[in-house]
């Protein structure tokens, strides 16, 4: 059978993250995309000049008309910018009953610009952690959720990790690409305890769609049917070199996107 996931998200007008950049990474990583889009944005790679969020309603049907055809075997969730929004994603979940939801809980554009409004978090806590298999907060989202300071070292990260676990979440993969030390550590913490998955911290301006891509691909990981840990690593892995890469690419004068095909393009290029 082939391996199907879909993100449910906000489109990129600019490709370099959201829905685009969850496709992109779904491709590269041999699994079949579909998609819900949850709102439209005006962006590119110096920011985000407007947001127009999709009727609940016309999420739903879009969440019915995929579940309802597709074999979908994980789910990535990532912009959802309304109260409302949230709602139909969680009602839909329940609908069809989803497997393997990963949940990137997007509040802040790589450029700085706010993705949801402030109500919409509380909703998030209450309808959304509970119900996916991972979350993926980098260090300020997870500052966000908790209502604290942001962490400034993995003794804090873990602590924070463990409180999204006490609020539902079953897996927590805590992201260190905001810190500032020469490695970039990830934390995966759940029930049976903590993985650390660290690699060099690459300096770059490239770095836009780094949390939906990482998100995509852990999700890609559990489509084909990876193990969690498994999943993380090869999406830590895929994302690591997809920034590597990202300075091989020209796009906009602002925060470039990773290069999702690095490896495919590169071998265009040789042949």
């Amino acid at each position: 059978m082939t391996a199907i996931a879909v993100t449910i998200a906000g489109s990129d007008s600019g490709g370099g993250a959201g829905i685009q950049a969850d496709l992109k990474t779904f491709s590269a990583l041999g699994v079949y995309g579909a998609s819900v889009i949850s709102a439209l944005t005006a962006q590119n790679t110096k920011g985000v000049a407007g947001i127009h969020d999709v009727p609940p309603d016309f999420i739903a049907a879009q969440i019915d008309a995929v579940f309802s055809d597709l074999a979908v075997d994980a789910v990535k969730i990532g912009m959802l910018s309304q109260v409302a929004t949230i709602e139909a994603v969680a009602a839909g979940l329940d609908r069809h009953r989803a497997k393997h939801v990963v949940l990137d809980p997007v509040m802040v554009a790589t450029s700085g610009d706010r993705l949801l409004v402030p109500a919409a978090v509380d909703a998030l806590r209450r309808l959304l952690i509970p119900r996916a298999e991972l979350i993926t907060p980098n260090l300020p989202e997870a500052a966000a959720l908790l209502d604290t300071a942001v962490a400034v070292d993995e003794t804090a990260m873990r602590a924070q990790a463990e409180r999204l676990l006490a609020q539902g979440a079953k897996a927590v993969l805590i992201k260190g690409g905001h810190g500032t030390a020469a490695e970039s550590t990830d934390l995966l913490v759940d029930g049976r305890g903590v993985t650390r998955l660290v690699a060099a911290r690459i300096k770059t301006n490239n770095t836009h769609g780094t949390g939906c891509t990482l998100s995509s691909a852990v999700a890609a990981g559990l489509a084909k049917g990876l193990s969690l840990v498994e999943a993380v690593r090869q999406a830590k892995d895929y994302v690591t070199s997809a920034i590597a890469a990202a300075g091989r690419l020209k796009i906009g004068s602002g925060h470039g996107p990773v290069h999702h095909f690095h490896r495919w393009w590169e071998d265009h290029a040789q042949q």
